[in-house]
Formats: C-alpha cells, sequence, structure tokens
C-alpha cells in the first residue's frame, strides 16, 4: 500500500536516514566505544574530529565552512562577554539564512534540493548551539575558562547525534556531562543498545503505519474532504495529526537520544504523549524538553520572567514566543502560530494566579 506523501519532514528525515545519517551515526557509535575503552580522556577531541569529518561528507567543504565560519564568529563577539551583543550576531546570523541572494548561492554548491535544506535545517540548529555556547562563555566565571574555549565549541557544535535536526543540549550541560569520567561497562552499554534499538524500531513501525493506512496529511491538503466532513470527523482528524506528530518525534529524538546515552550523556526527555496533555503550558514544557530548556535559560529567565511583574512576564513570554517563532522560519503562519500559544499560556498562568487567591478558593 502506498504510504501518504504529504509529511514532507517525515518522507525527509527517513529517506537521508536509510542513505547517509544512520550510517554515519553507526559510525560515530563507533568511535565514541572504542574512544571511551582505550582513550576516555581524549573522547571529546575524538568525536570532535569525526562530526567535522561526518559534516564534511554530507554537506561538502563549503557546506562546512558555512558552519565552521558560523561558529567562528559567534566565539569572537562572546569574547566581548555582553549577552545582548551576543544575541545581536546570532539573529544577524540567523537572518542570513533568510536572504534570498545567499540562498540561491548556496543552492548552486549541490545538486538537488534534499541536499540545500540539510544544510538549511543543520545551520539553522548549529545557530541555536553557537548561542548556547556564546551566552555560556559571557557568563562563566575565571575557573571555567579552560572548558570555555573555541575548541570546546567546536566539540559541541560538531557533536554528531544531534548534528542536524537536534535535540537540543544546552553547553553547560553538555560539557559538565562529557568531562565527567566514569566507569566503561561494555556489557551494561550493550543492553542500554538493545533496548533501545527494539523501541525506536516499534516507534517507527508505528510511524510508518499511521502514514501507509491513515493518510492524515492528504486529508489537509485537499478542501473538499475537509468541507464536507463533520466537526466530529475534524476534531479526530486533529487528533490523529498530533497523535503522528508526537510518534515522529520519538523516532526523530530516540535515535541521537539512545546515542547519547551511549556516550555516558543524559539526554532532554523524550517527547511525553500528546493525549495526556491539556494545557499549553505543559506541552511546550514536556514536548520538545531541549528546546524548552534553552527559551526558559537564555531568554525566559534573562528578561525576568515569572520573578517579574506582571508587565515583565508578558513581555518575556512574548519575546521567547516571537524568537521561536523566528527561528522556524518566520513566515505570516508562524507569527500567528506563536501568538496563539503565547495567549493560551498568559490565560492559563492568569487563570491560576486567579484561582491562588485565598477569597476564590474559598468560595471554591
Amino acid at each position: 500500500m502506498p504510504q501518504d506523501p504529504m509529511d514532507f519532514e517525515w518522507s525527509y528525515w527517513i529517506e537521508w536516514g536509510r542513505e547517509h545519517i544512520l550510517w554515519l551515526l553507526v559510525g560515530h557509535l563507533l568511535v565514541s566505544q572504542v574512544s571511551r575503552l582505550l582513550v576516555e580522556k581524549y573522547k571529546p577531541w575524538c568525536l570532535m574530529v569525526y562530526g567535522m569529518a561526518a559534516c564534511w561528507l554530507l554537506l561538502g567543504i563549503k557546506g562546512f565552512a558555512v558552519i565552521l565560519l558560523h561558529a567562528a564568529v559567534s566565539f569572537a563577539v562572546a569574547q566581548f562577554q555582553l549577552s545582548l551583543l551576543t544575541w545581536l550576531c546570532s539573529l544577524i546570523l540567523l537572518s542570513t539564512l533568510r536572504i534570498p541572494a545567499v540562498e540561491e548561492t548556496k543552492r548552486k554548491w549541490y545538486d538537488t534540493e534534499n541536499e540545500y535544506y540539510l544544510l538549511l535545517f543543520t545551520v539553522s540548529v548549529r545557530c541555536l548551539f553557537c548561542t548556547s555556547f556564546s551566552l555560556e562563555y559571557c557568563w562563566h566565571r575565571p575557573t571555567q575558562k579552560s572548558s570555555h574555549s573555541f575548541p570546546w565549541m567546536l566539540a559541541y557544535v560538531f557533536y554528531y547525534p544531534t548534528f542536524h535536526n537536534g535535540p537540543l543540549l544546552n553547553f553547560d550541560e553538555f560539557s559538565k556531562q562529557m568531562r565527567r569520567q566514569e566507569a566503561f561497562s561494555v556489557k551494561s552499554n550493550l543492553s542500554i543498545l538493545i533496548v533501545g534499538v527494539i523501541r525506536i524500531f516499534f516507534w517507527w513501525c508505528l510511524a510508518e503505519l499511521m502514514i501507509h493506512l491513515m493518510y492524515i496529511h492528504a486529508l489537509y491538503s485537499s478542501a473538499l474532504p475537509l468541507e464536507s466532513a463533520s466537526y466530529w470527523a475534524l476534531g479526530g482528524l486533529a487528533l490523529a495529526q498530533v497523535l503522528f506528530f508526537y510518534v515522529k518525534y520519538l523516532v526523530l529524538y530516540g535515535v541521537p537520544a539512545l546515542l547519547l546515552q551511549m556516550d555516558g550523556l543524559k539526554p532532554p526527555a523524550l517527547p511525553c504523549c500528546v493525549s495526556l496533555m491539556h494545557s499549553f503550558t505543559k506541552m511546550w514544557r514536556s514536548f520538545d524538553v531541549g528546546l524548552h530548556r534553552f527559551l526558559v535559560r537564555y531568554i525566559y529567565v534573562p528578561m525576568g520572567g515569572s520573578q517579574s511583574s506582571l508587565l515583565g512576564m508578558l513581555f518575556s513570554t512574548a519575546l521567547t514566543f516571537a524568537f521561536v517563532s523566528y527561528w522556524h522560519g518566520g513566515q505570516s503562519y508562524l507569527w500567528y502560530w506563536g501568538a496563539l500559544n503565547w495567549f493560551g499560556v498568559i490565560v492559563e498562568n492568569g487563570t491560576k494566579r486567579i484561582l491562588s487567591i485565598s477569597l476564590i478558593q474559598d468560595l471554591i
């Protein structure tokens, strides 16, 4: 039975995974385990070299140079140790991905659109990693200088399991865990690998069944069936779509999360099932945990967050969702999506504050 071809993200990453990325991840696993067994002290540098080689192989020397240039510019600006300047640099680098002339130049480097999109997706994610390192550099203490060097930035930026699509791991977490040397057990790592592969295979089979049998995205791409469907049917389609989105990211984030475990790191928690969620706040906290930690640490809390006044909290939340919308592409529908999510979070938090008043609690 033919599959629903309308979910671009799933088809795209599965195709790249089968042809190249899965094999490069296996190579990373081998390098990681050998380095942990023989040269634990030099593991970050072994993985850095492997990640740079994998980047060169997939994206070519020009794609590799773009990512290296982004890292070098971010590191140079971070030397001023000004958070505002670092954010300005990050936004400018991110904006270069949307300049038509630059886009056309990068397209000419590759034979197919898929290769260009791989560079685009990779650089978008790398921008977040460069931002995380640069802000941590701005905040680091003199005693932490050795772990905030340019080689450590390259080890972080070119760490291959999270290279193309995440999940996001903040630099402070990455460096602490990567520098920690602990006992290595081939037997325990092998059991983690076997259990993890079985779980991911199950999720992949479930996603493939959904995309071959349900045709959710094909239905959404045509107005005629949607106009003739009842409200109950539309509700069922919406639920089916978000459930597929959840299963899809169990696979897309599950593979790198397993490799992070094999490397002795603690990955961000995998997405929580959307059927268990009933609030915007929980959705943002529990679905993409790595992105949520990034937003809270580098935008929401520095701008005041929940500890500031009501207006300050509204502003810091709005700024957070504005960045999410811009990072995802900045198209008009993404601004609407971000605004609706911001409104949902504000309404929920406002309701909680009202319900926490003792008089209201007594009335309830």
